[in-house]
């Protein structure tokens, strides 16, 4: 069997956000927020955008977004590419989620907890030695809870998780390692056969299960991804040889020792946010017409205004 990569965009979705996938979702969030406890028996996936009460607010597109029993909001995001400002717009993405709950004159008691789970392909937190984090407002000085903690952020890091079948004990390993490596797979590996739900998400995931349109989909996402990868990759190798000639002549016109090292230095950080920056627009200008202008300017980290100006200038 061929599986699809769960890392994409779209086959997260597939796999996770489609009504059919109810009990997937729900295994899938126990083990990652509630330590495995049945503590969800019952959610609706709803749609994922988010659409702004106030005009000339940003439009906000999520992988998946449910509604618990218990009224809580679950937003979760896939994230392949690390690009910039990421950070902050997964907390611009948890506290919109939270605001747009009330209508006018609505009573602030009528507003639920938002949780915003983000797993990542990257390492976001590398001073933490874990792969799940999660973050709720906190006195500065005492660390004491916030009175009312309605927003959570929780992050799962796949680089970190680094085990392999044998060593998979938990439904949280077993959905981790799912995640990460089923794009690689070519059968369900036995002792994760005894997870009905975790059966599904390979059934959904089976290349035999999707249509032409849908696997062409996913390949042209996939090709995307290893694009921007690459380009980046590149950015960065050209931008830092550039940075340390720049920053070497530099230093050598300086005529000091210590004006060479921190010409290299600065040379090195200039080169490279200018090399990366020059790949990001080469890449915004090649998806004008196939995204929309949100969507560019969340995959490249270019600003909405940057993306609108190159738009007009095609």
């Amino acid at each position: 069997m061929i599986f699809i990569n769960p890392k994409t965009d779209f086959a997260f979705k597939k796999i996770f956000g489609s009504e059919q996938s109810k009990d997937i979702l729900i295994s899938f969030l126990n083990a990652l927020l509630y330590n495995e406890q049945n503590y969800i028996e019952d959610l609706e996936i709803i749609n994922p955008y988010l659409a702004p009460r106030i005009r000339g607010i940003k439009d906000t597109y999520l992988d998946v977004k449910a509604r618990l029993s218990d009224s809580t909001t679950v937003i979760i995001e896939m994230q392949v590419l690390n690009v910039e400002s990421f950070e902050k717009r997964i907390l611009y993405n948890a506290t919109k989620s939270y605001s747009i709950q009330l209508q006018v004159g609505e009573s602030y008691s009528l507003l639920n907890p938002v949780i915003a789970l983000t797993i990542t392909d990257f390492v976001m937190f590398p001073e933490l030695d874990k792969i799940t984090s999660r973050f709720i407002l906190k006195e500065k000085e005492y660390l004491i809870d916030y009175l009312n903690n309605d927003i959570e952020l929780v992050f799962v890091e796949l680089p970190k998780f680094t085990k392999n079948p044998e060593q998979l004990q938990t439904l949280s390993d077993k959905w981790l390692y799912f995640l990460k490596f089923a794009r690689q797979l070519q059968d369900v590996p036995e002792n994760m056969e005894d997870v009905p739900e975790i059966r599904r998400a390979f059934e959904v995931a089976n290349h035999a299960n999707l249509n032409p349109d849908e696997l062409e989909d996913i390949e042209k996402r996939e090709m995307f991804i290893q694009d921007v990868k690459g380009a980046m990759s590149k950015a960065k190798k050209e931008g830092t040889a550039r940075g340390i000639q720049q920053g070497i002549q530099q230093g050598i016109e300086q005529g000091i020792e210590q004006g060479i090292e921190q010409g290299i230095e600065q040379g090195m950080e200039q080169g490279i946010e200018q090399g990366m920056e020059q790949k990001a627009i080469e890449i915004a200008r090649q998806l004008i017409g196939i995204l929309d202008d949100s969507a560019i300017s969340q995959t490249t980290g270019l600003s909405l205004e940057k993306v609108k100006e190159l738009k007009s200038n095609q």
